[in-house]
């Protein structure tokens, strides 16, 4: 009987790091943008400051979160790692992060915690000692086995300031290897809080979080939230690709629009945060975007799919391409007379069907 279980995790271990590769080949070589649903970004537009009466090479795009001092209010946010391309890729965002002074999350970590010689494709700190990091559990694990001791093992392992737990129901829903039961995650999500040491941050994949659920999430003790809303890379859409079974395979690309839109999630999710960081991520593909987050309320403005694009390159590439949107936002911050990000939470912006002011 021991040697079969034995043999169950062995499969279950590989399963996860096939499943890992399979992601970042998706991701880049399939048309995975959730379908028939916007970010919501497009419905303002800054009022456009003609006289900034400022010096554009002076704008400062610097803030503090959890005791790291940032360059930009950028998330590269949680995509990879648990196979060899991932940890390629991982190191490569992480040198961009360490040179442009921006935050990181990496992928699940579940892999290299049932299989722990795969810690590596998530280690980034000896190149990324200065950045905010951030590691990476699913919430739906704490159903299965998962606890304080895998959270800490997942926090120490990349000696990270803080963690991510992500949800993800539609996703395990469509998944051929997916978990279904979420019965009683939060309370176990609130047990872990009280007992781990660093912030937790809880976050959506894609599908976006509403208030109600970031009222619940606030009471139980998270250092902040992460709306990753719809509008970006569908992973219903993922799985469907991936999918052998072609019923489900139907099902899953039925969800490609399930939606709440990244910018009505932040505003949502903003009312309800008391104060806490809430990050904007989901769809966000320039930096005018960022700014109108940032006006909506966002602590950090995540970015995904275009950065895992251009690592697969090189590291030039990627950090070329977080380099460019910094730029954005500090030509979006100057176009609407905002020096920092103070200013350009306070600035002029617009709804686009009747040029109202956004009153938040």
């Amino acid at each position: 009987m021991a040697k079969a279980k034995e043999m169950l995790e062995g499969a279950v271990d590989v399963r996860t790091e096939a499943r890992k590769r399979e992601h970042i080949d998706t991701v880049l070589n399939e048309n995975v943008t959730a379908k028939g649903v916007t970010t919501g970004f497009e419905m303002f537009a800054f009022e456009h400051c003609a006289l900034p009466e400022l010096n554009l090479d002076e704008i400062d795009l610097s803030r503090t979160l959890f005791d790291k001092s940032l360059r930009a209010p950028i998330l590269i946010s949680s995509m990879t790692g648990g196979a060899a391309e991932g940890g390629v890729i991982n190191r490569r965002l992480a040198e961009c992060a360490q040179e442009l002074g921006l935050a990181l999350g990496i992928g699940s970590q579940r892999a290299a915690i049932e299989r722990p010689e795969l810690a590596r494709t998530y280690r980034v700190r000896e190149i990324a000692p200065d950045i905010l990091l951030f590691a990476n559990l699913g919430a739906i694990q704490l159903n299965y086995g998962y606890g304080i001791d895998q959270a800490r093992q997942a926090v120490d392992m990349i000696e990270a300031d803080a963690l991510f737990v992500h949800l993800n129901p539609l996703q395990e829903a469509v998944q051929a290897e997916g978990d279904r039961n979420w019965h009683g995650v939060l309370n176990k999500l609130e047990d872990l809080i009280s007992k781990i040491a660093v912030p937790v941050v809880v976050k959506e994949i894609g599908n976006g979080l509403s208030a109600g659920l970031v009222r619940k999430l606030v009471a139980i003790g998270v250092a902040g939230v992460d709306v990753a809303g719809a509008g970006g890379t569908s992973w219903s859409e993922v799985e469907a690709k991936r999918q052998v079974d072609p019923l489900i395979r139907k099902v899953a690309h039925r969800f490609a629009g399930w939606r709440i839109p990244t910018a009505q999630s932040l505003i949502e999710a903003r009312h309800e945060a008391s104060g806490l960081p809430v990050f904007a991520s989901g769809g966000i593909r320039n930096s005018i975007d960022m700014a109108k987050a940032i006006r909506l309320g966002a602590t950090l403005c995540g970015v995904a799919a275009p950065a895992l694009r251009a690592s697969d390159e090189n590291s030039e590439t990627v950090t070329q391409h977080m380099r460019c949107l910094i730029e954005e936002l500090k030509i979006a911050a100057f176009c609407t007379g905002s020096g920092d990000l103070k200013a350009l939470r306070q600035a002029s912006l617009r709804r686009v069907d009747d040029w109202s002011e956004v009153d938040l």
